[in-house]
Parts: C-alpha cells; sequence; structure tokens
C-alpha cells in the first residue's frame, strides 16, 4: 500500500464519519486505548480529536487501506445510494490515480516557475477528500488540460446559428476571436463531442487561441488580464457537480457582480464579468472575464510553500478585508457570498495596495427584505434559489464558505492552532463590533463566535453519495446537515 492511498484512505473516512454517512459516527467507541472506529473487515482505527471541521478524525500514525474504508462504506449504505455509492468508488480510485499522477510531474512543473494557479492546484481542497478526482479523463487529458501540469493548449470553435443565442449574448471580443463573419463560440477541446451532438452547430476543424487552464480548469487564462470560462463535460467535487453551465448561469452571474459593485467599497474589487453568450445546451457557453491591472494571487495558492512568504505579512490583512466586507454584506444588506478560496484573489496594486478581488459571483444568497430595507433593488435572477429571506440560511453559507474555507482553510494552513484561532476569533469579532445590537449582527455572532458547534457541509453526501430525490436538497452545493466544534471559541 503506497503512502499517497493511505492518505486519501484517511481523507476519505474522515468525510464519513464528519458527514455521519449511514450512521457511522454511531460506530465510535471509548475503550482503554482510546477512541477508535471498526472498519467492515473488523480492524479498529484508533481516532484522535478533530482540529477543525469535526469531532474524530483518523489519528496520524494508522494506515488504512481505500478498499477497507469503501468496504466499510457499503456496508453502512442504503441500498437505495447503491448507484451514488458504486459512482464514489470509481472517485476515489480517479483521485489516487491523480495523486499519483501528480507525484510524477511535480518536480518537472514546479522546476518550470509556475503560476499561483498551478501552485494552488497542488493543494488538495480542504473538506471534499476526493478533490483530484476528474471522473473519466485519462492521464493524457489530465496532462492536456489539468492545471496542476501547466499545460497549454489551443481551443477549438463552433459555428453557431443566430436563433440558438439567448436574449443578452453579446459578442466575442476583438482579442478572442480568431475569424470574423460568423457567429463563432470557442470551445474547449474536451467538449467538442457534446458540442458536435447540438443540432445545428459545426465544429471547425481548425483550432486557434492558445491558453492555459486556470484552478477551476474550465476557465482558461488567455491573456493575464483575460479569461474565458466555458463550459466542460467533467465533474469535480462530486458527481453531481458537473462543470457545463447551466442556461441562465452566466446571466446571473453578471446580475449579481453588478450587484456586488454597488455594494463592494473602495477595498474590494469585482473582476469584470458582463461580456458572455448562453444557449439552451449547458455544453455551449461562454464568458469573458476581465481582471484589473495589478499583481493577483489567488487565495487558493496561499497555502502553497512558499507563497505567503514571498508576499510578507498579508493574512491578518485578508482576514480583515474578507471579513469585514462579509460581515457588512449580512449584516446591512442581507447578502452572503459563496466566495471560497478559489474565487477570491489578494489584488496588489502598482501603488501596493492591498485589495481584495472576487469572481464567479452566481452562487451567492440575497434576501429581497434586506437589501429592499438598505436602498438596493433586488437583481432579477433567473435562479430563485439564490434569493432568501431566512437569515439562518443566509449564516449556513457566510459558515461554510467565508468562514470555513475562505478564512479557516487558509489561517490554520498557515499558522499555529492557538494564533489561528486568536487572530481569526479577533477578526470576526471586530468586525461585528461595529454593528452593535443590529438583530443580523446578534445572529452571525450566535451562529459563529458565541455558538457551541459551527455549522458543515454534507459534500460527499450531496455531491456523490445520495441523489437529490432521497436528500431533498435543491442545491448539492448548499446541502448541510453536519456540524464540527467551534474552532473560534477559546480553549
Amino acid at each position: 500500500m503506497s503512502s499517497r492511498e493511505a492518505y486519501l484512505a484517511a481523507r476519505v473516512l474522515n468525510a464519513l464519519l464528519r458527514e455521519d454517512y449511514g450512521g457511522l459516527a454511531a460506530r465510535v467507541t471509548r475503550t482503554r486505548d482510546g477512541v477508535g472506529l471498526t472498519l467492515a473487515d473488523g480492524r479498529w482505527v484508533r481516532l484522535r480529536p478533530g482540529l477543525l471541521f469535526q469531532d474524530f478524525e483518523v489519528a496520524r500514525d494508522e494506515s488504512l487501506g481505500l478498499e477497507q474504508v469503501l468496504e466499510t462504506l457499503a456496508e453502512v449504505a442504503d441500498p437505495a445510494d447503491a448507484g451514488g455509492v458504486a459512482a464514489f468508488f470509481e472517485e476515489c480510485l480517479a483521485a489516487l490515480g491523480a495523486l499519483e499522477l501528480h507525484d510524477e510531474a511535480a518536480h518537472e512543473v514546479l522546476r518550470s516557475g509556475p503560476s499561483y494557479e498551478t501552485l494552488a492546484a497542488f493543494l488538495d481542497h480542504p473538506v471534499y477528500p476526493t478533490s483530484r478526482a476528474r471522473v473519466g479523463l485519462s492521464e493524457a487529458e489530465l496532462r492536456a488540460y489539468a492545471p496542476e501540469f501547466g499545460p497549454s493548449f489551443e481551443l477549438r470553435w463552433a459555428v453557431v446559428p443566430r436563433e440558438l443565442l439567448a436574449p443578452g449574448s453579446a459578442g466575442l471580443p476583438a482579442e478572442v476571436a480568431p475569424f470574423a463573419g460568423e457567429v463563432l463560440f470557442p470551445v474547449h477541446p474536451l467538449a467538442v463531442p457534446k458540442v458536435r451532438r447540438i443540432d445545428g452547430v459545426r465544429v471547425l476543424d481548425a483550432a486557434a487561441v492558445t491558453v492555459r487552464p486556470t484552478l477551476s480548469m474550465r476557465t482558461v487564462e488567455v491573456s493575464p488580464r483575460l479569461h474565458l470560462k466555458l463550459p466542460i463535460p467533467v465533474s469535480t467535487l462530486g458527481v453531481r457537480n458537473r462543470r457545463s453551465l447551466k442556461p441562465g448561469t452566466l446571466a446571473d452571474g453578471a446580475r449579481a457582480e453588478l450587484l456586488l459593485r454597488e455594494l463592494a467599497g473602495p477595498d474590494v474589487v469585482p473582476a469584470d464579468e458582463q461580456t458572455y453568450a448562453e444557449t439552451g445546451d449547458e455544453h455551449l457557453a461562454w464568458m469573458v472575464r476581465r481582471l484589473p491591472e495589478g499583481k493577483i494571487v489567488p487565495v487558493a495558492a496561499l497555502n502553497a510553500p512558499g507563497v505567503l512568504a514571498e508576499l510578507g505579512d498579508v493574512l491578518p490583512a485578508y482576514l480583515r478585508l474578507l471579513l469585514r466586507w462579509n460581515v457588512r454584506l449580512f449584516v446591512r444588506h442581507g447578502v452572503a457570498l459563496e466566495a471560497h478560496q478559489q474565487n477570491l484573489a489578494l489584488l496588489f496594486a502598482p501603488d501596493g495596495r492591498m485589495r481584495l478581488l472576487v469572481k464567479d459571483n452566481d452562487g451567492l444568497l440575497a434576501s429581497p427584505s434586506r437589501l429592499r430595507a438598505s436602498g438596493v433593488e433586488v437583481p432579477d435572477f433567473a435562479d430563485e434559489r439564490l434569493l432568501n429571506d431566512d437569515p439562518h440560511a443566509l449564516a449556513d453559507v457566510f459558515v461554510t464558505i467565508t468562514l470555513h474555507l475562505a478564512a479557516a482553510s487558509v489561517a490554520f494552513g498557515a499558522l499555529p492552532h492557538a494564533q489561528a484561532a486568536g487572530l481569526l476569533r479577533d477578526t470576526l469579532a471586530e468586525a461585528l463590533d461595529e454593528y452593535g445590537d443590529d438583530p443580523m449582527a446578534r445572529l452571525l455572532r450566535a451562529r459563529t463566535l458565541d455558538a457551541a458547534r459551527l455549522t458543515g457541509k454534507s459534500m460527499v453526501t450531496a455531491g456523490t453519495l445520495v441523489a437529490k430525490e432521497r436528500s431533498g436538497a435543491r442545491d448539492i452545493n448548499k446541502f448541510y446537515g453536519t456540524s464540527g466544534p467551534n474552532y473560534l471559541r477559546r480553549a
């Protein structure tokens, strides 16, 4: 058994324990030897206290096989979840293959002076155990299109009838379009087979415009200030989490960006995502993202080796920017952003000033009544799930995205536990204190600083194991039901 297999097996078991899939947490027992869990093959695995998102996790000196963990999953699974369990087996195998492939390529890629996006791609997701998996892609396709390998490739192009264009669709900017005179859509090479099947659409043989993948993989870099977001027939962070672009998503993202521009303030810069085109097919769409001048460092890259040391003492300043703005959005306007570590970046202007760069806003949650009360017009979102007047639903997003992923995963990855907890606690308290006894501030304080436990997302359950019809999840990215100890509270 390789060290990579043991690493992945422990992450998978930790996730299943955290989400208590199949009542797995009930198997945790306390003996004279400590706390542990009995697996399907009878092995007793020692656990230790979970430092961040869960009560217990696999002890560091335990070495598990992936088959042992997956057999245990199969044993506790509901028969109705058989399809999801089988899919997760494939996901685990794909993740293990990717981990081993990354290890093989790491030296060569890192020696070539990789981008921040590539550095970030070598880090695992803080919560989702098989984040490296892209089920269905071959080793050659991973090397050709995944950001971990720092590749470049040429986009393909499709001629699209004008009658297929959705309202609001724009034409390609001149710096992207390789040909003139026809309605052209850029197509990611991985999506070509899907696009060929769309009636009336013709895929050109010629390839043009060289790009590099960013961390999200479906977004590619045309130039340092110009990105293209394109659908790809790949799932990440769960087989139900498709990287295609559902019709209406880009339009909603553009509406959300305009809302955030109105609420941004001087220290926050939303990326320009107003130029896009959609059709009625989830595999045929594009969006141009224009980025501002300055040095851009994705938050997801901050825990990569050497990055924070290179940037200097920016972590406290980043956390102040992040939490102050997100608390203001929540309290004053009833807005919670799904801006996790992949959708945020530090923007260093030529004058040295640091701002927060925000992108991909189509997953935010906004309260219509709170927006109106603050004098802000409610966006006409096509996806009704983006609007919700329940303050606890907003708090769920704040805790699981802003606090867990954008703040805690970075702070605890960079600092000793007690120091990270103190920095987060003090920074969040300072942001909340500005609003005194405002009811929304009191609610957010109760859900964060004063809470005995912090809400978590059941990502594996909703993303792969359990169908929406059984889980009841309206949105698999906002499916809760798990919780962990509050790492903000003083020991």
